[in-house]
Order: C-alpha cells, then sequence, then structure tokens
C-alpha cells in the first residue's frame, strides 16, 4: 500500500487538480491523507458527497508539524514495508512515478527533491518525497528546519527538512535527489517538474515568501549602505527603503506569474506542461 501525505491550507484552490492528477498517475493501490486547515471540512474523506482524500486530520501549527503528525498517524496503522509518499498541497504527478521510485528505493532508503536551483539548497523537500513507513520509523523521520547552510549573499538559513538531512547522515544512509527537469523556466524556482514525474507549483499557499534564489537576486547596491560615517545613518535608511520597495515589487510580479500559472493549469490539457518541459 502507498500512504500519500499532503497538507493544503487556507484554500482548496489545489486540492481538485491535486488529487486528479494522483487518480491519473498513481498505478499501485494508495490512500491519502490530507490536512485541510482553514479549509471547509466537505473536501474531507466523505466520498460519498464528494469529498477528495481517505482521511483528514485536524491540526494547527508549522508545514514540518503537520507532515510529521500525518506521518505518526499512518505508521500508526501501516506495515513498515508499505509506502510513504510526502507531497505539497501545491504538488502532483504528472506521469506515474511508481517505476522511478521503485528503481530508486532499490539504492537508497528514501527518495526526494532537492532544489538545487535555490542557491544549492542540500536537503530533501517535502513536495516529494517517498521512504517505506519502516525507515520513516527507524530514523525516525522529521521535517523539522534546524541544521543551517550558506545561503543568498553568504547568509546562513535552514529550511524544512533540514533536520532529515542530518538524520540521514547520522545513520549514514545515503538518499536518491530528484532534480529539477525543466526545459523552459519562467521562474529559476516556482513552476518546476522534478525528474519529469512531479509538478510543484512553488509557494502555492503562501506567494509572498521570497526564496533565497529571489533574495540572491537583490541588486549590491541594495547591500552596502554609505561607508561615510556622517552619511552612514542615512545611507543605511535609504537601502533599506529601496530594498523593500525591491523585494515588494518581486513579489508582486511573482503573485501575478503564479496566478497566471495557476489558471493554466485548472483549465486542464497539457498545454501549461508543454511550456515547462
Amino acid at each position: 500500500m502507498l500512504y500519500i501525505a499532503t497538507a493544503h491550507y487556507l484554500s482548496p484552490r489545489w486540492v481538485e487538480i491535486q488529487t486528479r492528477h494522483v487518480r491519473e498517475h498513481i498505478s499501485v493501490p494508495y490512500q491519502t491523507w490530507a490536512s485541510l486547515e482553514g479549509i471547509d471540512p466537505s473536501y474531507g474523506a466523505h466520498f460519498d458527497r464528494g469529498a477528495h482524500f481517505d482521511r483528514t486530520i485536524e491540526q494547527l501549527g508549522s508545514h514540518s508539524g503537520k507532515l510529521n503528525h500525518l506521518a505518526m498517524e499512518i505508521s500508526e496503522e501501516a506495515a513498515d514495508s508499505d509506502l510513504l509518499m510526502f507531497l505539497d498541497g501545491d504538488a502532483f504527478p504528472i506521469a506515474d512515478p511508481m517505476p522511478f521510485i521503485e528503481e530508486g528505493l532499490s539504492r537508497a532508503p528514501l527518495i526526494a527533491v532537492r532544489r538545487a536551483e535555490n542557491v544549492d539548497q542540500p536537503q530533501p523537500h517535502p513536495c516529494f518525497c517517498v521512504t517505506t513507513v519502516g525507515t520513516w520509523r527507524s530514523l525516525p523521520g522529521d521535517w523539522s528546519a534546524g541544521p543551517t547552510w550558506p545561503g543568498a549573499h553568504g547568509w546562513d538559513i535552514t529550511d524544512v527538512g533540514s533536520l532529515l538531512m542530518r538524520e540521514l547522515e547520522l545513520a549514514g544512509m545515503e538518499w536518491v535527489e530528484v532534480l529539477r527537469s525543466n526545459r523552459r523556466n519562467p521562474d529559476p524556482l516556482y513552476f518546476a517538474v522534478y525528474g519529469d514525474i512531479v509538478y510543484h507549483h512553488g509557494a502555492g499557499f503562501r506567494a509572498e515568501k521570497l526564496s533565497a534564489v529571489h533574495r540572491a537576486m537583490l541588486p549590491e547596491r541594495l547591500l552596502r549602505p554609505n561607508r561615510s560615517r556622517v552619511l552612514a545613518p542615512v545611507g543605511r535608511a535609504l537601502v533599506k527603503r529601496r530594498r523593500l520597495a525591491w523585494e515588494r515589487e518581486k513579489r508582486e510580479r511573482l503573485l501575478e506569474d503564479s496566478q497566471r500559472m495557476f489558471e493554466k493549469i485548472e483549465r486542464g490539457g497539457s498545454e501549461w506542461l508543454a511550456d515547462l518541459i
């Protein structure tokens, strides 16, 4: 059995898109367990009322905490040999992933997206990750942030999945990286296809947040205030104001691009995907 853990937040707009693609492309028996914070309960587990998930879990808190909780609940009834797949709410398969999964798990106990395009982030990402329930139990798996690495402009950062990366290192376990496979990139991070098997929209629920790779585009002149002692306070204030304006403009463009791409996906068909691969 394949257990899919997914989390949707405040908006149901990805629910039908995700579950439709799962039905079309998952070729083995599966159950989907979901977190639906701030979303009408009718999207829950009542299939006779047109709902989309086998099980919904009431949750509040961080994204990583929700995924950890879903995995814990799944582990209470699943066998060690069952597969555990994590999918972000704005991610879904675009082809049958099972051959890729079977081959990957023959080489390592866990496969996951690595967003190398995001300033070379090193950790597994939960937009798409598959392991066995037994492996998750034995680590034990944890999606929390924690360990850091150099991010944009050399600032140390952490993100979801960094603790899982460290757990794998301490256990001496390898993992298979699923990398971005877009042929066309309307954005350096968002609207991503990984391994030609899964799509991740990126920030589908929190599109106002700039990623490390977007922040890396910040012009150098907006990082360095005037070095003069007299002008330094004025220079810092001016640089900060200009930096905030730059970030606001970047977020607005990302929101517009995200909405346009979502509308293409929502219409169905494969034209939107052909624009990427």
